[in-house]
């Protein structure tokens, strides 16, 4: 939209711009740093038609607009709030807002229209409508040049120390209002002394210094980046700011005791894929030495395919171990698997609702501090940095979402806002309030919060970027749909299961295309779900795990029955560690409905226990398209001989047994004896039409 090029200026003789040059895109905000008298104001007065460069010009989408008036520059949608206000104090509050579109001569009509929306946007100026300008507070003054600038209606706008003289609470109301421009759509040029609030608020960010440019780039890396902090800051500390080059420009306000995230890397230093096949091989060896000296179960197991753990030499004798299966885990409730003394247990951790014997794993320290770096690489992965807000909308408690989650976010020193799953108006205020910067929910909660942003007309009072979800499938229509009522939110994709330490052994890499798992931490495998045997890379099937260093429940062959598929070659991220495809769904059929797993079995047994019922049945699972809420309708077969007039007493007692047993509420349908279809294969008795096209591009 807007490109500076090689622009000086002067003040008689004396040069204030050496050749500056700046570029502003459509719809993205850009902050200009630097002490006073670095030039800044100056730049933005040549910018707007105040000063006339000495040299260079000033492209307005493409086009030369050097020295053009500012009249001009507001009728090309570009417009000013000045340094200092610069209100006119003997005018009421609306014959300022007024005199900020009298360049467009507009009808009454529309300027009354614009005023309107400039109190809706600034509330304390419409209290204060008839008032003299001069009277107002110093925060209610900024308001009033803010809001007079945007009585044009710009595509650009330019801000020019806003925050100059304000208190830290008036400021961050400021940059509340700045941030939600910038999420409406309108280009934002900020220029600030306070560098720390103006590098957090803008997507790139230029550094100004004695009328030159010394560092421009990502606001966010600038924000993070230790030796560009250092020479900024000079010999200054939290107790003399003052030694600063920049002291007064409020660098000293970046939260200096965070950790850096580019020293604090979590990905493996691994370069070539035979380093980590080698790691591999190390770990599986490690593994099955350890489970067979620890744990009775894995001992019968090995013993019973007369295997011994010396015998293992290669990565492809992996194939020679027996698998491992949920029924595994709930047969040895409730410490499954175990292969550490009790004493070495610090934390049980169990799956979501089931019927019968929850699936519980146990947990030592380096469990958990293996599960807390590798869940802050997935945060790293993603982009996150210390700087960011992590609202975390997933269950706490038993379940392993909520403190993956958490441990991962302070591992990273981000700030976490753990508010647990539902509460939706919660939710809401807590996006608002505390300007969360990444959502973490299912896909599912994630798509309701988008649908309630949508009606609520929210997207622009909002921070958030990124969203990080898991735990159940999402397509591609809805994961756009989720990030544009998001207002552009960034999705992320994150994989895990309780049993393989929790959430968090994968997510979706920057590119979109794949899911990167962590293969320093355990092998994958991809074998038919029928036969049991491998399937050539790029191949669908079911997902096997084995892992490399969990202590207290060690993992080998364990079969997932989540459906996907290894993606060979190198990832277009430049990331090496290995991938795969989304997950697809499962072997078992096991359905995910509102946080609950729900396997057909159960649901086979509740119904069989009620008599008056047939064996068949089907489960059609929609989701709501206004409210995102999934409904879940069964329709189930009389007995044979038993007539319809018991309809109402046998829905009666099924929904009841199956909110009991469940924890779900469904609509039940009872429909003649023999009337559902049957197959001499595998009867089809779940219809899901919530996911409506594929996973993947």
């Amino acid at each position: 939209m807007l490109e500076l090029k090689q622009i000086t200026a002067h003040y008689g003789a004396a040069q204030a711009l050496f050749g500056v040059n700046l570029q502003v895109k459509a719809g993205e905000t850009v902050a200009l740093v630097g002490a006073n008298g670095a030039g800044k104001s100056t730049l933005l007065k040549c910018l707007i038609g105040l000063i006339t460069p000495s040299g260079g010009q000033v492209l307005l989408d493409g086009q030369d607009v050097t020295g053009r008036t500012p009249a001009y520059m507001v009728r090309q949608g570009v417009a000013l709030s000045p340094e200092g206000r610069e209100v006119f104090a003997e005018l009421s509050v609306e014959e300022n807002l007024q005199l900020g579109a009298m360049a467009l001569k507009l009808n009454r009509s529309e300027q009354q229209t614009r005023i309107d929306e400039v109190y809706q946007r600034f509330a304390k100026l419409g209290e204060r409508r008839q008032q003299l300008a001069g009277t107002l507070s110093g925060g209610e003054q900024q308001m009033l040049a803010m809001g007079r600038a945007l009585m044009a209606k710009p595509r650009l706008l330019l801000l020019d120390e806003p925050s100059l003289g304000l208190a830290p609470r008036i400021t961050d109301e400021i940059f509340a209002i700045i941030h939600q421009l910038a999420r409406s759509g309108t280009a934002i040029l900020v220029v600030e002394q306070n560098a720390a609030r103006a590098l957090s608020s803008s997507d790139r960010a230029y550094l100004l210094a004695n009328g030159q440019l010394v560092q421009q780039g990502a606001s966010n890396e600038l924000l993070n980046d230790p030796a560009l902090r250092a020479a900024f800051l000079g010999a200054a500390s939290h107790n003399s700011p003052e030694a600063s080059r920049l002291g007064a420009a409020g660098l000293t306000n970046i939260r200096l005791e965070k950790p850096d995230m580019r020293q604090q890397n979590f990905m493996p230093n691994f370069t070539t894929e035979q380093q980590l096949k080698d790691h591999q091989l190390a770990g599986l060896q490690w593994t099955l030495h350890h489970a067979y000296e620890g744990s009775s179960f894995y001992r019968e197991q090995l013993d019973a395919a007369q295997i011994r753990p010396e015998m293992i030499k290669s990565l492809d004798d992996l194939r020679r171990l027996p698998f491992t299966d949920a029924d595994d885990l709930r047969a040895g409730y409730p410490f499954p698997l175990r292969a550490v003394p009790f004493e070495q247990i610090v934390r049980v951790h169990a799956s979501s609702g089931t019927t019968g014997k929850r699936k519980v794993l146990c947990y030592t320290q380096k469990d958990l501090d293996d599960w807390t770096d590798f869940f802050a690489r997935c945060y790293q992965m993603a982009g996150v940095t210390p700087l960011d807000r992590i609202q975390i909308a997933v269950g706490y408690g038993v379940w392993t979402a909520g403190m993956g989650f958490q441990l991962g976010c302070e591992k990273i020193g981000a700030m976490a806002v753990p508010i647990g799953p539902g509460n939706i108006d919660m939710q809401i205020q807590f996006l608002i309030d505390f300007q969360s910067t990444v959502f973490c929910s299912t896909a599912s909660m994630a798509l309701l919060m988008a649908e309630e942003i949508h009606r609520r007309s929210l997207a622009d009072k909002i921070a958030v970027n990124k969203i990080i979800y898991g735990s159940e499938r999402s397509s591609v229509s809805m994961r756009r749909k989720i990030s544009e009522l998001f207002g552009g939110a960034e999705l992320f994709d994150i994989t895990g299961l309780t049993e393989l330490y929790g959430p968090g052994t994968g997510i979706e890499c920057p590119d979109h295309d794949c899911i990167h798992y962590w293969g320093d931490y355990y092998i994958m495998e991809i074998v038919d779900p029928e036969t049991l045997q491998p399937v050539a890379d790029g191949e669908w099937g079911e997902m096997v795990v084995t892992t490399l260093c969990k202590e207290a429940a060690p993992l080998i062959r364990y079969r997932t029955h989540d459906i996907t598929r290894i993606i060979p070659g190198a990832c277009s991220c430049g990331n090496p560690l290995p991938r795969h495809s989304r997950i697809k769904g499962r072997s078992d059929d096991t359905i995910k409905f509102r946080g609950v797993n729900i396997y057909p079995s159960s649901v086979d047994t509740i119904l069989s226990e009620v008599p008056g019922l047939g064996s068949e049945y089907q489960i059609h699972l929609t989701r709501d398209a206004v409210s995102g809420r999934d409904h879940m309708r069964m329709v189930i077969e009389r007995g044979e001989g038993i007539d319809d007039n018991r309809n109402a007493e046998l829905i009666h007692e099924a929904g009841h047994q199956i909110k009991k047993q469940l924890l779900v509420s469904a609509e039940l349908e009872l429909v003649a004896y023999g009337s559902l279809p049957r197959s001499e294969r595998k009867s089809q008795r779940v219809f899901d039409s919530r996911i409506e096209d594929d996973i993947v591009e």
